[in-house]
């Protein structure tokens, strides 16, 4: 088992982690394929889970492509906002920049994104993924990003062993 990651958008870094609380440290997307997740407790939350897409390496990657700019590892900024304990959970937020970035993603880019994306090192362990297989991942986080940006609101990260 690696390392698990929801994306989901608040409107600060204090609801995020009042989040954390209510959820008692996550996960944070609890239903999948849902825009609106309805957690424990009812707490709900817009958030997609994205297993094993780090920020700062696969989601980069994606930024990149998007961007059509070389990929580093700092392209995608993060902030630790959240660590109740030494091992994990964590919670992170992302920058507007990249949020803006996967919210411009369009509907016409998304095979040439998905083949891409499907050719990286992270996901490409026996070669590239098969085409469009990537799309309704990108879809999500794309979807995700642009209900942040129009409501104002930030893209966080939270992650678990």
């Amino acid at each position: 088992m690696g390392v698990l990651y929801d994306y989901f958008r608040s409107v600060d870094d204090d609801a995020a982690i009042a989040l954390m609380d209510e959820l008692d440290g996550g996960p944070v997307a609890r239903a999948a394929g849902s825009g609106g997740i309805d957690g424990a407790g009812g707490v709900a939350v817009d958030a997609v889970d994205l297993k094993w897409i780090d920020p700062p390496v696969a989601l980069g990657q994606l930024v990149s492509f998007v961007r059509d700019a070389p990929w580093r590892a700092s392209l995608v900024q993060s902030r630790l906002i959240w660590n109740p304990e030494e091992h994990g959970p964590w919670l992170f937020g992302l920058d507007d920049a990249a949020r803006d970035t996967l919210a411009s993603i369009s509907g016409g880019q998304l095979p040439e994104l998905s083949a891409r994306w499907g050719r990286i090192d992270e996901f490409a362990h026996s070669g590239p993924l098969p085409e469009g297989e990537l799309v309704p991942v990108i879809e999500a986080i794309a979807g995700l990003a642009r209900r942040a940006r129009d409501a104002g609101d930030h893209l966080y990260c939270w992650c678990c062993l």
